[in-house]
């Protein structure tokens, strides 16, 4: 098992570009992790013996300056849930880490998330931290377990496989993550970092084609982040390929391929009473290939309805959810390549709607650009393009530039266009169609 993750890690990752990567154009540069020399080499057991209290045991010894190993070809085996809090610590992560495939032990012993009633196995916390995966590198979540056992509906206690918590300075480059039983890589407070050459994939095996196995493994998530960049990306996966979540400022992503899922999300925004703004985002230069036929989005907008809606899903807990404020404002989707993806440039504001509440959201959608989307999308339709915005807060300056989209693979390039409802007069610009 290794030996074949190992190789199909390599083979993604020769795909890349090399890390010739454009620094975030905002916020300060990334303090490194200081020194004092120490070197901490951590070895697998093996036989399935659990490695986490030695690994913690490494974080330990090596934390405030220190470089931790984990070698090449090692394979550790996490049995049980770890939270290690550092400083100024260089992570040398060339070993593979396999989360067990104990369902019964992750549904009631991982980390509880509040947000969307999610869990986690493996949380790190602290500042100054570099992690350098040497594309050999990464994290197997066993995600097949989960996905044959629960067939396409997702139940509670699904662990995240990597959540950074409360962190600050962080760069993570030549990382993968495999099968991930939930979200792959999720940012929960997080400041200054940099993530370049990363690999997420998740793909269930057993699935009939057509069914989606994989949902909510979104590849790339933040919440509660400043000044984050995502460079040189490659996602395989059932959900969004990046998704900024609430509380998001002064993000920067740049070559990313989706191979699958919904695209690239701003949101969902506003399920919680509580401020859910984004600010300031950039994504530039996106791939969105053909995988399976299930590409369902490309760029897309999503925030709550403005009232709180009875919820039957576990990530509302079950309980009504929405009504959620805030802005979403400075957003660019540039540069984006679609080979049959559902539809292209999006906002939808009506997330939880009952049938009762299209139109309320309390989130305001401005200044957005969605520039240089070129390919073909796949619908029955003539629509290459949709705007639901808010009946409270009308969207404006909203602008679709250079958009040649065909909606069938040979059929012929056009600008946007789809339907606009609840925007401002003259609010959005480059896009035909009922409303707009």
């Amino acid at each position: 098992m290794l030996l074949s993750l190992t190789t199909f890690f390599l083979a993604t990752f020769s795909t890349l570009t090399s890390a010739s990567s454009s620094p975030s154009p905002w916020g300060t540069s990334l303090k490194p992790p200081a020194s004092h020399g120490k070197i901490c080499i951590v070895r697998a057991h093996g036989n399935k013996t659990n490695d986490t209290p030695q690994i913690l045991k490494g974080f330990e010894e090596c934390n405030g300056g220190g470089t931790l190993i984990f070698p090449e070809n090692e394979s550790y085996y996490i049995a049980t849930r770890l939270n290690p809090v550092v400083h100024d610590l260089t992570i040398e992560w060339r070993g593979l880490w396999t989360l067990s495939d104990d369902l019964d032990y992750w549904r009631n012993h991982s980390y509880p998330i509040a947000f969307q009633n999610h869990h986690a196995a493996f949380i790190i916390t602290g500042e100054r931290i570099s992690i350098n995966g040497n594309r050999t590198g990464g994290i197997y979540g066993n995600g097949n377990a989960w996905y044959d056992a629960e067939e396409g509906t997702t139940l509670p206690g699904r662990p995240m496989p990597f959540v950074f918590w409360n962190v600050s300075d962080v760069f993570v480059q030549h990382f993968s993550i495999k099968d991930s039983p939930l979200w792959q890589l999720n940012i929960m407070n997080g400041t200054n970092m940099w993530f370049d050459d990363m690999i997420m994939n998740s793909t269930a095996v057993n699935a009939p084609f057509g069914d989606n196995w994989v949902q909510n493994t979104d590849g790339f998530d933040t919440m509660d982040a400043n000044n984050i960049t995502m460079t040189n990306m490659v996602y395989q996966g059932g959900d969004d390929c990046i998704a900024i979540k609430p509380r998001s400022y002064n993000i920067f992503v740049q070559n990313v391929t989706c191979h699958g899922g919904n695209g690239i999300a701003i949101g969902s925004l506003g399920q919680y009473l509580e401020d859910s703004s984004v600010i300031n985002v950039t994504f530039k230069d996106v791939n969105i290939p053909i995988n399976n036929n299930d590409s369902h989005g490309a760029a897309y907008i999503k925030t709550w309805v403005g009232a709180l809606v009875p919820q039957t899903s576990y990530e509302s807990g079950g309980l009504p959810r929405g009504g959620g404020w805030g802005v979403v404002k400075n957003i660019t989707f540039q540069n984006f390549w679609l080979e049959a993806a559902a539809i292209g440039p999006q906002i939808n504001q009506n997330s939880g709607d009952n049938g009762s509440y299209a139109g309320t959201s309390l989130m305001q959608v401005s200044d957005i650009v969605f520039l240089n989307f070129t390919g073909h999308v796949a619908t029955t339709g003539n629509r290459t393009a949709a705007i639901s915005c808010s009946e409270y807060y009308l969207c404006f300056d909203i602008l679709l530039e250079d958009i040649s989209l065909a909606v069938t693979t040979n059929g012929t390039a056009e600008e946007a266009i789809g339907t606009c409802t609840w925007v401002e007069p003259g609010g959005v610009v480059g896009m035909v169609g009922s409303g707009c």
